[in-house]
């Protein structure tokens, strides 16, 4: 998956999670993006952890959805050390 890729997905992932967790307004583009890619990243490994065999290797729903999954997961520990609360009230 090339560099432009990563990015869009990212991007895309990122402010999926940011709205579901409810970060949008605090967010911008940048932020989205590094928070999609390293979300990626987390919902590889947690997949992997779980046994399935879901690896972000293209742009493909199932990469999104890895990539959601991970970016929820890291906007959830972010919140819970920055305010104490998984979402963001």
């Amino acid at each position: 998956m090339g560099i432009i890729s990563w990015i869009v997905l990212g991007a895309l992932a990122g402010w999926v999670a940011s709205i579901i967790m409810k970060n949008n307004p605090s967010m911008g583009a940048f932020a989205n993006i590094a928070v999609g890619i390293i979300g990626a990243f987390i919902g590889g490994f947690v997949m992997n952890l779980l046994g399935a065999q879901a690896d972000v290797t293209g742009f493909n729903l199932e990469s999104f959805l890895v990539a959601l999954l991970g970016s929820v997961i890291l906007l959830a520990v972010i919140n819970l050390i920055r305010r104490g609360s998984i979402t963001n009230k």
